[in-house]
């Protein structure tokens, strides 16, 4: 069976993830991984999340993926004790220089995507370096992948939503070049998500490059200054939702879902999504269709647009900032709940009504997306609570004392 691989960038993703039907989960350690700006997770907390893991019956790959140079490579290699002894997995590297002292420790060697893996061949030399997965290039089609995936000797895997970058599987220098932030060292900044403005010297038309292609999708606008402006560096998101059918015949043995970065209740959501759509497949192949609810909930979360990558076209779409149709907004926090009665009561400061759709976080808890059906104050049902009170809710998952409480607003068209 195909493993979905969610990503956690801190502790109330991961249980958000494994909630939602995770079979595995990456994360990042500090100082080693490809998201510098996430939260990430200390050493001493790796056996926590082994242990959490371990509740859900979920495999757990760390990620040591930046470009290591000599002092980090050596720092790493001094550290794989520790990591074996928290009972991780396995390791997602981008050097296979450290492949064999990673399975010499007991872990899982995985090929980052970083290695730009495009071929059987170099899949077969990496099974004799002790290498047990390869994430394949983003680069390639599905058809190239399914290819690939039936000559391979060991397992691979790829990406099926989330941000992509343009450069070659990841490998960038915009951030550095501008900021002196590394990409290739996790420290991205994204200046390829801003909104530029091209200029061009007088009379030089070649700069704009008019395609002879009948459906040309790359749009520049003018300004009013005379410059031109386009997010022709930022891809939209991957979606591959659509898919699934043609995914799972690929026989690729992980699907990964991009977004370490993101908030926990899109990893949630997402997670949840994918989750229903593979089961369905699984249990009903022949009869299996896509929900036209599974996209209109994507769509609710954080997204710059959605596209299917390279899988079947080279893409061509630009994007803008979030697509979402809401965005989140703090109201207030658990103060706490009652098991009996399976209510929540909350200490708010925004106005909330019946009908509200609210997320609720914690690092226990995860991330919960909740429906207001039921409100009371002192015993009494009410419809709507202004800011500054204190509100019981019923609501039938869980929740903690001090959990975060979110009000999803519908977004207006200029936000």
């Amino acid at each position: 069976m195909v493993e979905l691989l969610a990503p956690a960038g801190n502790f109330i993703s991961l249980r958000a993830v494994l909630e939602n039907g995770a079979d595995a989960v990456y994360f990042g350690l500090e100082d080693y991984n490809m998201r510098a700006n996430a939260k990430n997770f200390s050493l001493d907390e790796l056996a926590e999340v082994s242990r959490i893991a371990n509740e859900y019956g979920a495999k757990t790959y760390l990620g040591t993926n930046i470009i290591l140079n000599e002092r980090l490579a050596s720092e790493l290699e001094k550290k794989l004790e520790e990591i074996s002894a928290s009972e991780i997995d396995g390791l997602i590297l981008s050097d296979i220089g450290l492949i064999e002292d990673t399975v010499s420790h007991g872990l899982e060697a995985h090929i980052s995507v970083q290695e730009n893996v495009c071929n059987s061949y170099t899949l077969k030399t990496l099974k004799k370096l002790g290498a047990k997965r390869a994430i394949l290039s983003r680069e390639l089609s599905l058809a190239e992948i399914t290819e690939i995936t039936e000559k391979s000797p060991i397992e691979t895997e790829i990406f099926i939503h989330g941000a992509i970058c343009m450069a070659i599987s990841g490998r960038c220098f915009l951030s550095y070049g501008l900021y002196g932030r590394s990409a290739n060292c996790g420290d991205c900044l994204q200046p390829c998500r801003k909104n530029w403005t091209l200029t061009y010297e007088e009379g030089d038309d070649s700069v704009i490059n008019f395609s002879d292609v009948e459906d040309e999708r790359f749009i520049i606008t003018g300004s009013e200054d005379g410059s031109y402006r386009t997010n022709f560096f930022s891809p939209k998101d991957m979606c591959m939702i659509e898919y699934i059918p043609e995914l799972m015949k690929s026989g690729v043995a992980s699907f990964k879902i991009e977004g370490r970065a993101r908030s926990p209740d899109y990893g949630a959501m997402v997670t949840g999504i994918y989750r229903q759509a593979i089961d369905d497949y699984i249990d009903d192949p022949l009869n299996y269709k896509v929900k036209d609810e599974w996209m209109e909930e994507l769509t609710s979360v954080f997204n710059r647009g959605f596209d299917t990558n390279f899988y079947f076209n080279t893409p061509f779409e630009t994007s803008e900032d979030n697509q979402s149709k809401y965005i989140k907004k703090d109201i207030g926090q658990v103060v706490n709940y009652y098991n009996k009665v399976k209510a929540a009561e909350l200490r708010i400061w925004d106005d909330l009504k019946i009908g509200d759709k609210i997320i609720i976080q914690g690092q226990t808890t995860g991330s919960i997306t909740h429906t207001i059906e039921s409100m009371q104050i002192e015993g009494k049902s009410v419809d709507k609570v202004e800011k500054g009170s204190n509100v019981a809710i019923a609501i039938p998952t869980k929740v903690r004392e001090n959990d975060f409480v979110y009000k999803l607003v519908e977004r207006n068209a200029d936000d």
